[in-house]
């Protein structure tokens, strides 16, 4: 990885900071922003940032997610990103609401979950520079990985990772669980 991608990752991370620290819009409860000084997360690593193959589903199925509300949203299916993290093979679906075009969005959990990052799972929003073809090639970061903002705040309703976004390794990168005690 290279030293200039840490630090444009670092300076995200920072800029993410500063938001949740002071701005209105913060999923952190306002009693609990002035002793909020920054998320935690793993270092940068580029193993977790992978090179994937994608399927197009030209039909999107479908895919009611569960929320952390109880109120079950409805995504569709658009793509599966295929990819090999220490030599084995994994896939996530990508998802978008209908009638929207822009990022693909891919919530996922894996052996960290419920451990050293957010029990419900994370999130991840690909945004490919055109319409995605089969065979295409997308890098998908998980040091890019983030908690919703349901992990501040009971007053936010996020989508659970549907089970086929269930990976059976551990992803050491991207946000660690918040800690807001």
């Amino acid at each position: 990885m290279s030293d200039d991608y840490a630090e444009r990752l670092r300076a995200n991370r920072r800029e993410k900071d500063d938001f949740f620290a002071d701005h209105p819009q913060s999923p952190i409860p306002p009693e609990h922003r002035d002793e909020f000084d920054g998320l935690d997360y793993f270092p940068p690593d580029p193993d977790y940032r992978v090179e994937s193959t994608v399927t197009v589903h030209d039909d999107p199925e479908p895919v009611e997610m569960e929320t952390t509300a109880s109120n079950p949203v409805r995504y569709l299916r658009i793509v599966t990103f295929e990819f090999e993290i220490d030599g084995e093979e994994h896939a996530l679906a990508g998802y978008r609401q209908e009638g929207d075009d822009g990022a693909v969005f891919v919530p996922f959990r894996d052996k960290t979950t419920g451990q050293q990052t957010y029990h419900q799972g994370r999130y991840m929003e690909l945004e490919p520079e055109s319409e995605l073809a089969d065979g295409d090639r997308v890098t998908v970061d998980f040091n890019l990985a983030y908690s919703p903002f349901c992990a501040y705040s009971e007053t936010f309703s996020c989508p659970l990772p549907p089970e086929e976004n269930w990976l059976e390794i551990v992803i050491p990168a991207g946000e660690r669980a918040p800690d807001l005690d």
